[in-house]
Parts: C-alpha cells; sequence; structure tokens
C-alpha cells in the first residue's frame, strides 16, 4: 500500500521497481481516507507512508507487514518502538530532500523579511501598493538543529554574508566549511541573539512546545520565525501573541500542529503570517528520489537485499 500523494509524480521508476519485485500496488495517496486505512492495512505486506498516523493499537494487527518506508524524514507519525517490538523494518529517506526543504526555507525567510506574499497580495486586488520590509543580507540567522537541512540552509546563508548561530541538542564538531561564519551556541544565545530563526528539528517530546511565550520573550523585537520542519514545536498559541504584538516582525510556516489547518485557526487571519501546505520536499528532484528510495527499501525486505538508512 502506497499512501504518500507524491509517490512516482515524476516518472515511472518507483513503480517499476515494486513491480519487479513482484508487488502489487495499490495506491491511496489521491483518495486517503484514514478509517478505510486502518480497516485494510493489515492484509498488507509493505506500506509507504505518507504523513497520516498510523494507531499502534492498528499496527498490532498487522500481522503479515514485514516493512514501513516513510516517504520522507519525519517519523512522528509511525510507532517506532512498537514497530521494534514487532519485527517491522522502518525506513526514511533523509538527505534526498534537504535541498529542496533548505531552498523552500531560504525563500521563506526573503518572503517573511520582504512581506513579497503581502506585496503580491496587495497587486492581484488591485492595490499598488508596497510595505517595508528588512534586509537579510549580513544579518544574524539562528539554525536550530544541525542536519542535512540544517547544514543545506547554512551553505545557503553564505551568499547572504549572514552570521550564523547554531543549536543542536548534542554536541557536535562544526565541519570545516562553515568555520568563520557560523559557530555553536547555547539556545539562550540563539534566541537574544538572532534576527532570523530557522527550525530544522524533529518534532519529540523533548522539542514539543519548544518555543513559546518564555523564549519568544528572549528574543530581539522583530524577529523573523520560519519552520520548515514540524508543527508542534512552535507553540501557535504563543507564535499568534508575538506575532499580533510585533515582537515577531513577520513569521513563516510550512507545517502547523494540525494539517490542514481549521479555517478559524487565528494564526491565518494575520498578515504577517505566511502558511504553505507542507511543501518542503515538492520537488520534482526530490519527490523522485524520495519515491524511489522508498520502492528499493520495499523491494530489498523482500529479496534479500540491504536496506537504506534502516531507523528499526
Amino acid at each position: 500500500m502506497i499512501t504518500s500523494r507524491s509517490f512516482g509524480k515524476i516518472n515511472d521508476t518507483p513503480r517499476n521497481i515494486l513491480e519487479k519485485a513482484g508487488f502489487e500496488i495499490c495506491m491511496k495517496g489521491s483518495d486517503f481516507n484514514q478509517e478505510e486505512f486502518e480497516r485494510s492495512i493489515p492484509e498488507f505486506d509493505a506500506l509507504i507512508i505518507g504523513a497520516h498516523p498510523f494507531p499502534e493499537s492498528v499496527l498490532e494487527k498487522c500481522s503479515k507487514l514485514k516493512i514501513i518506508c516513510k516517504h520522507g524524514v519525519g517519523l512522528d507519525n509511525i510507532p517506532v518502538e512498537k514497530c521494534h517490538e514487532l519485527g517491522i523494518a522502518v525506513c526514511n529517506t533523509p538527505g534526498t530532500n534537504s535541498n529542496a526543504v533548505a531552498d523552500l526555507a531560504f525563500g521563506l525567510i526573503l518572503a517573511a523579511s520582504r512581506n513579497i506574499v503581502g506585496c503580491c497580495e496587495n497587486v492581484r486586488s488591485g492595490s499598488w501598493k508596497t510595505q517595508i520590509g528588512v534586509d537579510v543580507y549580513k544579518k544574524t540567522l539562528g539554525v536550530m538543529g544541525y542536519g542535512a537541512i540544517a547544514k543545506n540552509v547554512i551553505r545557503r546563508a553564505k551568499g547572504f554574508d549572514m552570521n550564523v548561530l547554531i543549536y543542536n541538542h548534542r554536541p557536535r564538531e562544526l565541519d570545516d566549511e562553515f568555520k568563520g561564519y557560523a559557530q555553536f551556541v547555547s539556545l539562550d544565545e540563539l534566541y537574544t541573539q538572532s534576527d532570523i530563526i530557522s527550525v530544522h528539528l524533529p518534532l519529540n517530546d523533548e522539542t514539543r512546545d519548544m518555543i513559546g511565550a518564555q523564549q519568544f520573550a528572549k528574543m530581539k523585537d522583530g524577529v523573523v520565525i520560519v519552520n520548515t520542519a514540524r508543527g508542534g514545536i512552535v507553540n501557535e498559541d504563543a507564535l499568534y501573541q508575538a506575532c499580533s504584538s510585533g515582537k515577531v516582525r513577520a513569521c513563516a510556516l510550512d507545517v502547523l500542529a494540525q494539517e490542514p489547518p481549521d479555517a478559524g485557526n487565528p494564526l491565518l487571519s494575520l498578515p504577517n503570517v505566511i502558511v504553505t501546505p507542507h511543501l518542503g520536499m515538492y520537488s520534482e528532484e526530490a519527490i523522485n528520489a524520495v519515491s524511489i528510495m522508498c520502492a528499493e527499501n520495499a523491494a530489498a525486505i523482500f529479496t534479500g537485499g540491504e536496506l537504506i538508512n534502516r531507523v528499526v
């Protein structure tokens, strides 16, 4: 079963890999229904999963299931510990979409800082009206995380002559290529010194609501916040207050705690908030690479091949 909407959208290579391995393919991405998924998944041998939940209680019924391939990186929707207990392999695809997400993150940094979306909306509504933004060039960028996506954002920051502050929850050695314009700092230093903060952390018990009212209070007035990682890391109630008060000049979110959001989500009412529909990996190159890796892993578990990026 394939529940990712974007699997195989670019060409037939991923599907051909599965068919060559002997799979019958059930595509459920375009017409996905959670109740139907939970009812039917116990009959399947392999799953290529999107971002929807996979309840632990349902997983316990999946006696045939041998592998779950995440069409992406984040594993917060998969009960990984239960998979380990049941002997179900879990793989994800880190690195395959890191440039696509980094491009989006930096695009959102520019869009939020320069009010690009708001000005476009002005023109579309018939108003030739500008908005004053702030430069990104030579500003201090706080990067939360130090994985593949974060590193690609740091690389892009060099072209804007930015000073980069990095927080990572585990001690790491700074790559030689970043020395001279980037450094590791504490969370408090990142919050207090950054002009722009870009979030690149996984969602887990430690990072949920990691940025809330207390953290916003430490930040510079007029800070720009960008989150292309996971909804729930930034507390949305606190973010709404910070954006409403002007503490946060602008924010851009590719992820929300609830996706899609309710129409009444107050963040959607603010002119200094940009929200995109979790499109970080949606470049042709990234989608194809992720789809191929998922297909190859699903095939490998049944043909004796080696699994790539096996988590469990």
